[in-house]
């Protein structure tokens, strides 16, 4: 069994609609349990789960959202 995983994911928030396509592409895929969003200085997406490909959403932000999405970390949830 795989650890749960904290991945967090530094991308511009423009507008609701990008929030929105951001939101979709996040929960739907593979082994997320719960995406969330953070304004602390810079916008990023805090996503948990199992087993998710953080390089693969990330890379799926980036083609579909923003071109400047940038993985900042992958940890265990404790």
């Amino acid at each position: 069994m795989t650890a749960m995983q904290k991945i967090e994911i530094e991308v511009p928030l423009h507008c609701g609609r990008c929030k929105k396509k951001i939101m979709s592409i996040c929960t739907t895929a593979d082994g997320v349990c719960s995406v969330s969003f953070q304004r602390e200085g810079k916008d990023k997406v805090v996503i948990k789960g199992e087993g998710v490909d953080a390089a693969g959403v990330t890379a799926c932000l980036r083609e579909k959202v923003n071109k400047y999405a940038k993985l900042i970390s992958v940890a265990k949830d404790t």
